[in-house]
């Protein structure tokens, strides 16, 4: 985001004890201190903002020096490692799929925008959308209408602690029109933290036989999810936020085969540009109308020349590492600091100053957004909520984020602070950037 504070760089501490392999044994059973010693935090720092970029656990960035080291220098054969089979596999059972429907990319804007621009639209075809998307998304759906001439429905989604699922889910029923072709949307917006409900919005597109794109950017390590049992068309992941996998990973889903108690239409046409697998002469076999794949899309999509053996090692690392906590465990743990947060922000500041859903536990998730001062119309005041950020991070080393976006029945684009709960942080770290952020922002009221 253009303003967004960005961290200032310190040296890390070398890994605890704890963090060997050894004492990693049972991770399932760890207590949380235990667990946030496996992470290289920056010492000193609170780390709230999960929604930009995670922190690396050690064995993860061990992972990224040794594959490198391994790889450099020698007369191996570089292109089958950068196919990640065995990666692709283990990854792809957890989150409820398979390989020929997993994807490593290098972050989650690749991913959409392969998946659009590898869409079957042409002029006149409609997509519904909202404003509330990442900007890849907005700009790779103008890109399109610009070239092909498609049209996009944008959507401004509701903002405030009592927004209901019911509400967006009718909005997005309103929009679709015969020329709709594509429901797209964000699984949790960056900008307020809504969880839209996914499913809820894949069953109204499968009602009027439309192509499902979810920009899951936040889902994967936060998540413990069935991306099958969504029943999306496509998901495409960040791999270095939640996951806490290296920068530079992603991760694509895209339905291979019809499971029709997930998704009942047929596959949609799909173009898997930047292939070097996709046919040189002639066509793939047709696509699958069964459980059974007919071709492997995954392999096309994945096969884009030479890859980062050592990242791609690295986000299966860590991947690995949440199925050894568990991600039910985990998922329960980041929803529960973020719960607590939640409640301490609207002690704060007030339940009309937070613009993420409280009232309705579908929509809840562990980004918060809120208005931090007195004044209303400071919401409109984008060098003051940078200001509020930067001076969290150079005077308290507190980072959080801000955030812009539409408000339904405002002139004006709304900015608000944005903090996110994860695994490391800590009931105690929570207390005390919120009571900062408290005192900042009435100094600066």
């Amino acid at each position: 985001m253009s303003g967004e504070g960005m961290p200032v760089s310190h040296t890390v501490d070398p890994p605890a004890p704890a963090t060997t392999a050894a004492a990693r044994r049972g991770l399932d059973e760890a207590s949380w201190a235990d667990v946030r010693r496996l992470f290289a935090l920056t010492p000193g720092t609170i780390h709230l903002n999960t929604g930009t970029v995670g922190a690396m656990p050690y064995e993860v960035l061990d992972t990224v020096d040794r594959v490198t080291r391994e790889w450099t220098g020698g007369l191996m054969d570089v292109y089958p490692p950068g196919m990640y089979p065995e990666h692709r596999t283990a990854i792809a059972k957890a989150y409820g799929v398979d390989q020929d429907e997993m994807v490593i990319t290098h972050n989650a804007t690749e991913g959409m925008a392969r998946v659009i621009h590898g869409l079957d639209l042409h002029a006149g075809d409609e997509v519904v959308t909202t404003s509330h998307e990442c900007y890849s998304v907005l700009s790779n759906f103008n890109l399109l209408r610009n070239r092909h001439g498609i049209t996009i429905k944008t959507i401004i989604l509701p903002t405030g602690y009592h927004v209901r699922a019911e509400q967006i889910v009718e909005l997005f029923d309103a929009a679709i029109t015969p020329r709709t072709k594509v429901l797209a949307f964000a699984g949790i917006t960056l900008f307020t933290g809504t969880m839209l409900p996914m499913r809820q919005l894949c069953e109204l597109a499968h009602q009027h036989g439309l192509i499902t794109v979810i920009d899951g950017a936040l889902i994967p390590g936060m998540l413990n999810c069935d991306m099958r049992a969504m029943g999306a068309d496509f998901i495409s992941c960040s791999g270095s936020k939640f996951q806490c996998g290296p920068l530079g990973t992603g991760l694509l889903y895209v339905r291979n085969k019809v499971h029709p108690e997930h998704n009942p239409l047929p596959l949609p046409t799909f173009w898997p540009i930047i292939s070097t697998w996709y046919p040189m002469k002639g066509s793939p076999p047709p696509r699958s109308n069964t459980s059974v794949e007919s071709d492997n899309m995954a392999d096309y999509l994945q096969s884009a020349g030479s890859a980062s053996i050592a990242r791609g090692a690295a986000l299966a690392k860590a991947c690995q590492m949440w199925d050894e906590i568990g991600r039910d465990r985990i998922e329960h743990r980041i929803m529960a600091l973020a719960e607590y947060a939640r409640a301490h922000i609207a002690e704060r500041f007030g339940r009309e100053a937070m613009y993420s859903p409280g009232a309705d536990a579908r929509l809840r998730s562990p980004l918060i957004a809120f208005h931090p001062f007195r004044r209303p119309e400071d919401a409109w005041n984008v060098k003051k909520i940078h200001m509020f950020v930067s001076r969290l991070e150079a005077e308290h080393r507190i980072w959080l984020r801000w955030t812009e976006f539409d408000v339904i029945g405002s002139p004006h684009q709304h900015y608000a602070a944005r903090m996110t709960t994860h695994i490391f942080n800590n009931h105690d770290e929570i207390d005390r950037a919120i009571g900062i952020m408290a005192r900042l922002a009435q100094e600066m009221s």
